[in-house]
């Protein structure tokens, strides 16, 4: 838009894209003033199992966009959740924002409810808050603790910062357990809830920008 003169500031047209901006006053396309940004939006959505965090799949299978509800803007999830994975998707309008929560440096804690096969170790368990190495992947902190047992089955809450991919299976697997289902139930502050499955709703500016502080502090 530059190359074709379109961008203007203070009315003399830019022929450089090497131009440093303190804001977008003064700064028109078209002749047309340009908006200010718009303030970071932010979304829980219910995952259900078998659907995909993707926008497409080669393969034909069912994507978490397939599910979302019409008249939504444009949404970005952050982070992944398996296929076979359930729970807590945040996604957002915001890229810078998306980003932030990923970053495993910021620490945004991820939980889960894990229903698991196999015989519980609880020194085991309690092994993985110093961390663990799978087949040469280094995970970081693991706070697993037991909820209850049924026979063979038993629940787990799991908390986490990193969420590297597959992670709670890999590492369960590593310590002889069978994850057999696998939700998420919050991410950060925000929590899953009682939202229905497949349900929609949107994250309160405040509470957004008092997560954006935390990750800027």
């Amino acid at each position: 838009m530059i190359a074709e003169g379109r961008v203007a500031l203070d009315g003399k047209v830019l022929d450089t894209p090497a131009t440093l901006l303190k804001d977008l006053r003064g700064v028109t396309v078209d002749g047309n003033p340009v908006a200010a940004p718009e303030a970071p939006r932010l979304f829980r959505f219910h995952k259900p199992a078998g659907c995909l965090t993707a926008a497409r799949d080669p393969k034909g299978r069912k994507t978490i966009y397939d599910l979302l509800p019409p008249g939504l803007p444009r949404l970005q999830p952050v982070g992944r959740l398996d296929y076979n994975t359930e729970g807590l998707l945040l996604m957002t309008t915001d890229g810078e924002l998306k980003r932030q929560l990923e970053l495993p440096s910021n620490g945004v804690e991820r939980k889960y409810r894990v229903r698991v096969f196999g015989t519980v170790d609880q020194r085991a368990l309690e092994a993985l808050a110093e961390g663990v190495t799978v087949e040469g992947v280094k995970y970081g902190p693991i706070l697993a603790d037991l909820e209850r047992k049924l026979g063979r089955n038993a629940w787990l809450t799991v908390s986490l910062a990193e969420g590297k991919n597959r992670e709670v299976r890999r590492v369960m697997l590593a310590i002889g357990l069978q994850v057999t289902r696998l939700i998420r139930v919050a991410y950060g502050p925000f929590a899953l809830g009682d939202l229905p499955v497949t349900g929609v709703d949107e994250i309160h500016g405040s509470d957004i920008g008092r997560m954006m502080k935390r990750l800027r502090g």
